[in-house]
């Protein structure tokens, strides 16, 4: 009562109660951007990174992962979006703001909710073409068709967190 909007969880079976009615306890996307840049970090302490926060939300980058003197910038998305056979995540920073650069992020950290999934995904892959990529289809079930699954690779690719010369 009172949420701005439903997740959909009731349009894949979820029983009242169940696992899946975690996800419409977020009166907003603020709020549950919030949430998934916490599981973020949580995950990436448990897999023995260190994570850094910045302080408020003027920064292009939600989290950052030191190494030394360097530091690798992450943006945490989010997505509950199922269209056909995969979901489908926006990799924009809102209506209002400038397209994200690579002067700005290192990497995307694209969350699948419905399927508690990661991708790890080098910023250069979506910012260093022709045109920027501003949402992608992420498949992390079990796949149907041939040559529809070109972010597979960076599906669970924690490895991607530790610095590189060119990302």
């Amino acid at each position: 009562m009172g949420r701005a909007f439903s997740f959909g969880t009731e349009r894949i079976g979820a029983k009242p109660g169940g696992k899946m009615d975690e996800f419409k306890v977020f009166k907003n996307f603020k709020e549950r951007g919030e949430w998934v840049e916490l599981r973020f970090m949580a995950e990436a302490l448990r897999r023995g990174f260190k994570v850094l926060k910045p302080w408020g939300d003027s920064s292009p980058f939600d989290v950052a992962i030191p190494f030394g003197n360097r530091i690798v910038r992450v943006q945490v998305k989010s997505t509950s979006c199922r269209t056909g056979t995969g979901y489908f995540c926006q990799f924009k920073p809102n209506y209002f703001s400038d397209p994200y650069t690579l002067d700005q992020l290192d990497l995307f950290a694209a969350y699948v909710i419905m399927q508690n999934t990661w991708y790890i995904i080098p910023a250069r892959v979506l910012l260093g073409g022709p045109t920027n990529k501003q949402g992608l289809m992420l498949y992390p079930m079990q796949p149907l068709k041939k040559n529809r699954y070109s972010y597979e690779s960076y599906r669970e690719a924690w490895s991607q967190l530790r610095p590189c010369r060119k990302r």
